[in-house]
């Protein structure tokens, strides 16, 4: 009875946090500017393999412009399209009736937040010169944009709050379009609250000679990237969500409220140092967890329906997988947590855990070994399993070798919890 409860509110738990306003409106910002990440990934893998394999000199490097200004209108400017997207996504989810309003006013308070004079190096140039008036790819991009997360949440919510003072509202009455009407109620609510931005800036900037943009990359961002998304932080926050299925909650409360958005400034630096020719920052990012944790879906199904093929006496079982099979292929198994089924089911808890952390571990330890390289490409993470490991890796085709590692791996492990799970349907339906 005891554990019962625990179980319960264990649950409960989990549901309000994936509901969280915050977090749901982090995960709806992300999903809206992914397909931009794909195409940044997609003009990096283009720029470093096709056109260097047919091309070279001065036409391989006007071809590759190509590839330059599409990093350059997505990675490069990461923290302006997060900031203003979760503005408009909480106001949103908060109900606030002039969304744009509040994109709006989340972006021009990054802006505000920015240094005014900066360090840059001229073409052809070694030394650095300061130069004002400028924002740099590194204030907007990959590097600030945890700064863009938390000023959108931050600014979104003042901004809210200033706007339901009803005497700051200045209301011109029906007679004018709806469009004006709203831009002058938020008129004093702007002022007020972009001054109150440039002050703390100003300040920032007088008495500590810093801005906030940095004090959040190296005291907030660094330090939790560093924390979740190293091997242990990754392979346990993964797992607890692998976990929370089992109760039949989905693993996204924690994959894609806590863990993916970290992931992802992983890949767009990926990305970024790829597409310069630099050393790759990042081993575990947003490519890496679903290309060797997550091959069939959550809990690396693909193995278990494998296992079933070779192993399972249950006609039930071995139906579902026949069913379920080719969405699996794609990373689509909710046909294998509900109809197999995975939730509430105790055989299933040690392999729908363990075969994702050990893929995750597995394929940690082949990159830090150079046993293949660096997963450098966002790629959609529909991509099956082999194509994934090959794609998000740049073309390296060791990566297809660590997968079937991994796979086999994970069948070997499912094969005596499926004959288990046998045992236990044929004692139920002879108890039924």
């Amino acid at each position: 009875m005891g554990d019962s409860k625990i179980v319960e509110k264990f649950t409960i738990f989990a549901s309000k946090l994936g509901n969280e306003i915050h977090l749901r409106s982090l995960r709806d910002a992300f999903a809206t500017i992914m397909p931009l990440y794909i195409l940044a990934g997609l003009a990096v893998l283009i720029n470093n393999t096709v056109f260097q394999w047919v091309l070279s000199g001065d036409t391989l490097a006007g071809a590759q412009y190509w590839g330059t200004l599409i990093v350059n209108g997505t990675l490069n400017i990461s923290s302006l399209l997060i900031a203003p997207v979760i503005g408009y996504m909480l106001s949103q989810n908060k109900g606030y009736e002039n969304p744009l309003a509040a994109a709006v006013v989340s972006m021009a308070t990054l802006v505000v937040m920015m240094p005014n004079t900066i360090s840059i190096t001229p073409a052809g140039s070694e030394e650095a010169v300061m130069a004002q008036g400028a924002l740099t790819f590194s204030n907007i991009g990959t590097g600030a944009m945890f700064a863009g997360v938390i000023i959108g949440l931050v600014a979104t919510e003042v901004f809210i709050w200033v706007t339901t003072i009803k005497r700051l509202q200045i209301n011109l009455g029906d007679s004018i379009p709806p469009a004006v009407g709203k831009s002058f109620n938020v008129l004093v609510p702007f002022i007020l609250v972009m001054s109150g931005f440039a002050l703390i800036s100003a300040l920032l900037n007088n008495l500590f000679h810093t801005d906030l943009v940095h004090i959040i990359t190296t005291l907030i961002q660094e330090p939790l990237r560093t924390a979740t998304t190293g091997l242990v932080g990754c392979v346990f926050l993964y797992s607890l969500g692998n976990f929370l299925w089992i109760l039949g909650i989905h693993q996204s409360v924690i994959y894609s409220s806590i863990l993916e958005p970290l992931l992802i400034v992983n890949m767009t630096q990926n990305m970024a140092a790829f597409a310069a020719g630099e050393a790759i920052p990042n081993i575990i990012n947003v490519a890496f967890v679903p290309a060797f944790g997550m091959m069939g879906g959550s809990g690396s199904t693909i193995c278990l329906l494998i296992a079933t093929f070779l192993v399972s006496k249950n006609m039930a079982t071995k139906s579902v997988s026949k069913m379920a099979f080719v969405p699996g292929l794609f990373n689509i198994n909710e046909p294998v947590i509900f109809g197999y089924s995975i939730v509430y089911n105790v055989c299933m808890l040690i392999p729908f855990v363990l075969v994702p952390a050990l893929g995750l571990i597995i394929g940690y330890a082949a990159t830090a070994m150079h046993l293949m390289s660096e997963c450098v490409v966002y790629i959609p993470w529909t991509t099956p399993p082999l194509l994934s490991g090959y794609l998000a890796t740049g073309g390296d085709w060791r990566a297809i070798i660590v997968q079937l590692v991994i796979l086999a791996l994970g069948i070997l492990i499912y094969i005596p919890f499926v004959k288990m799970n046998d045992i236990v349907m044929e004692r139920t339906m002879a108890e039924e």
